[in-house]
């Protein structure tokens, strides 16, 4: 279905990406241009809607004084989200006090169905009330419903010791680092009860304590291997995640159950094709001679072009035959094995180089710089590639476990997107995500609408950031780009608005042109942040290796192709929908998930993991949330 907007006010959307544009319109100058001149910034954090209302009409207010503001007071300024100092979650007491049923005497029935031979004292179990344990709400209601039932035995407790079950789960959670957690998290102390110490209360409050104690971590670490240890939402504002719901009531009847209590918990794990290669890549590098490989060195002092010589050729060759793909070696074979240490930058090497830099999503333009030396020579160590699994592993948990058949993925760190269809990688292509001062969120959503000739509908931040020093110099400015301007969803022209006033009740936006910020078009997934993909005329942006350059929207290396794919068409189709100069807009079949995500390690379509720089310095986040946590678990009661 294609839908029309009929209106300025139905058009524009906030929205984001202001770009550069390719070629100055008629008029003189341009968007750009006043973007560029005048930016003199402000510490000032003073909003737009803390200020007088502005009018449209005759510029100034009561007495000449400009709608009450000094003309000469700094500039307001809009702030983006910012990052938090993290507070982990509360960890209470739990409600211990009707553990132990009074009406029980002699012993607990065997109720488990196992076929235990025994079953513990009911003044054993009388001990659990007196126990101290802390958890989080969901993992204190889980243990509440278990022992509050008196019908249910004691899980890792059996006569006057420790079961098997309870070996084999401490094992289970000394090895949580194997899925990207911290044990010490879920540390347990075995009693330390002295068989000849004729005290049984002694005995059976230190056992009781135990069982709690093991059940609460087991718990924990179920809960945290589902959904992650941390809530995303309290790193920053760019995080927007709905933290996953995990249903514990079952957990301590199943490990009672299981056979194999090590495996059960083992089997909590995600097992989708991409948490299991961070996996693997994990325990090979731990695997590593504590991090000691022999590295391999590339030192050049300026760009080594097709052609140039160089006696750090040998160690290029070198690197590559190390760090490609299996694929990229197969199919240099002849290249690898035939070089004997000439320092000619040939066109073999250059096919080489051409290649491995395709694999690594840069330039293919076998000119070797500072991006290419970094991919070619591993980039991180060991010990930095393990942070940023550990991380990664992390974040993979706050995605659906299940990415889907058909799903789009965007991986800013990589600046690149990828189109997945019958689970396989079909599209890939590179994007120019939000700069450090605008940056990308992190978040998922569904894909909706494809628009075609869109409007850019200029946000705020961009109006009062970028726009406003000029419009108040000249107010005449937006009318001279072309641009149409809304006071209160009136159309108006933008010399005849107050810009010393409130610029809440102001709308921008840029019609549909050739020089249009959004390009010919954008996919939409609605969303509170205002983010999309999108079309743009600066194409070379895209040349770049770091395109950390927007204003937070996704920019698209070949918008016509991941339009035709996410609705089903021919890129000849969609090249009729622009060809038509209409701006409207067409329903995607079937609402495609999009993953707009932050990785600085992630397996690529043959299942080998790539590293990233992190472009926003978010991992270290992510780490100072996961010191925090495991900080206050390990508080003493």
């Amino acid at each position: 279905m294609t839908f029309v907007f009929k209106s300025a006010a139905s058009a524009l959307a906030i929205s984001c990406g202001v770009a550069v544009m390719s070629a100055a319109p008629a008029h003189a100058y341009t968007l750009m241009d006043m973007l560029r001149g005048d930016r003199q910034r402000t510490q000032s954090t003073i909003f737009m809607d803390q200020m007088p209302p502005g009018r449209v009409g005759q510029r100034g207010g009561v007495g000449g004084s400009l709608g009450g503001l000094d003309p000469e007071a700094p500039l307001p300024k809009v702030s983006g989200p910012r990052y938090y100092t993290y507070k982990t979650e509360t960890l209470q007491f739990v409600d211990t006090g009707r553990f132990a049923d009074p009406v029980v005497t002699g012993a607990v029935a065997d109720v488990s169905g196992s076929g235990d031979a025994a079953a513990e004292p009911a003044v054993q179990r009388r001990f659990l009330a007196q126990a101290k344990v802390r958890a989080n709400a969901d993992v204190a209601k889980a243990l509440e419903a278990y022992y509050g039932d008196s019908r249910n035995p004691l899980v890792w407790v059996e006569g006057n010791q420790i079961n098997d079950r309870a070996k084999s789960a401490m094992l289970a959670l000394a090895d949580a680092a194997l899925v990207g957690l911290d044990p010490a998290d879920y540390a347990v102390q075995t009693p330390d009860i002295d068989p000849a110490n004729p005290d049984p209360a002694f005995r059976d409050r230190a056992l009781t304590q135990f069982e709690l104690d093991l059940s609460a971590k087991v718990l924990a670490f179920v809960q945290d291997t589902v959904r992650g240890r941390i809530d995303p939402n309290k790193i920053s504002g760019y995080h927007d995640f709905q933290r996953k719901v995990v249903n514990l009531a079952p957990v301590l009847k199943l490990a009672r159950l299981s056979p194999d209590v090590g495996a059960y918990l083992a089997s909590r794990s995600p097992d989708s094709p991409q948490f299991q290669a961070l996996k693997a890549e994990l325990a090979k590098l731990r695997a590593a001679d504590g991090g000691n490989e022999e590295r391999i060195v590339v030192s050049l002092d300026r760009l080594l072009r097709p052609g140039d010589s160089s006696p750090e050729i040998a160690n290029i060759v070198k690197a590559i035959g190390k760090h490609g793909s299996e694929t990229l070696r197969t199919d240099h074979a002849a290249t690898l094995a035939a070089y004997a240490g000439s320092i000619d930058y040939s066109p073999d090497i250059v096919s080489l180089v051409e290649d491995f830099q395709k694999e690594r999503g840069l330039k293919p333009d076998g000119v070797i710089g500072q991006a290419t030396v970094r991919a070619m020579t591993g980039g991180d160590t060991n010990a930095s590639k393990i942070d940023k699994l550990v991380v990664a592993m992390e974040q993979a948990r706050w995605l659906p476990e299940d990415l889907g058949s058909r799903y789009v993925m965007i991986n800013q760190p990589a600046y690149m997107v990828y189109y997945h269809n019958d689970g396989k990688e079909q599209l890939s292509m590179r994007v120019v995500v939000g700069g450090k001062n605008n940056q990308t969120y992190f978040f998922d959503d569904e894909i909706e609408t494809v628009e075609f000739n869109p409007f850019w509908g200029v946000p705020q931040s961009i109006i009062i950031n970028e726009m406003l020093p000029k419009l108040r110099s000249d107010p005449n400015y937006l009318d001279q780009l072309g641009y149409e301007v809304e006071v209160n969803g009136h159309a108006v022209a933008s010399s005849s608005v107050d810009w010393y006033g409130s610029t809440n009740n102001v709308s921008v936006r840029q019609p549909p042109s050739s020089d249009n910020a959004l390009g010919e078009l954008k996919i939409l997934f609605p969303n509170s942040h205002a983010i999309y993909m999108h079309d743009t005329p600066s194409k070379s942006f895209f040349k770049r290796d770091m395109r950390a350059l927007s204003h937070g929207c996704v920019r698209l290396a070949d918008p016509r192709a991941m339009a035709a794919a996410v609705l089903g068409t021919t890129v000849d189709d969609i090249a009729k929908q622009i060809a038509s100069g209409q701006n409207h807009a067409v329903r995607v079949p079937q609402k495609i998930p999009v993953y707009v995500s932050y990785f600085t390690a992630w397996p690529n379509k043959d299942g080998v993991v790539e590293y990233f720089d992190d472009v926003y310095g978010r991992d270290a986040y992510v780490d100072k949330a996961f010191e925090a946590t495991t900080k206050a678990r390990g508080a003493q009661i």
